[in-house]
């Protein structure tokens, strides 16, 4: 089984984590095997409100199917979303996205508990 993991993040390249989820430009999404190895790597543009569509981030990326979404912060709203579908929500220790995914692979990241206190939504 393959894990299929969603950073938010600044770039088009997918190299680094944007600092709040529901303001990122960019959802990069990381398909890995159970080893560990990468088996995909796609960037898809953000199309919430925040970036001139419509909807939530936290709504749009669910087409993505991701089963962990990896975040430098994200508001509790959107934590409570993703937990609501069986989406862990892991913090990020790093805003470099290839150091985040290897944390991953090592086991190292920790489950973000709590929404950033800026957080806009409650």
């Amino acid at each position: 089984m393959t894990s299929k993991i969603l950073i938010p993040t600044d770039d088009s390249e997918g190299k680094v984590i944007a600092e709040h989820f529901g303001r990122a430009q960019y959802f990069t999404v990381f398909d890995l095997n159970d080893d560990g190895s990468l088996s995909a790597k796609t960037v898809h543009a953000s199309t919430s409100e925040h970036s001139g569509g419509r909807g939530h981030a936290h709504d749009n990326v669910l087409r993505y199917q991701p089963n962990v979404i990896i975040v430098s912060g994200m508001g509790p709203r959107g934590i409570r979303s993703f937990e609501s579908q069986n989406i862990a929500v892991l913090k990020a220790n790093s805003y470099s996205v290839d150091d985040v995914i290897t944390s991953f692979v090592k086991r190292e990241l920790e489950d973000l508990t709590e929404g950033c206190a800026d957080a806009q939504h409650k």
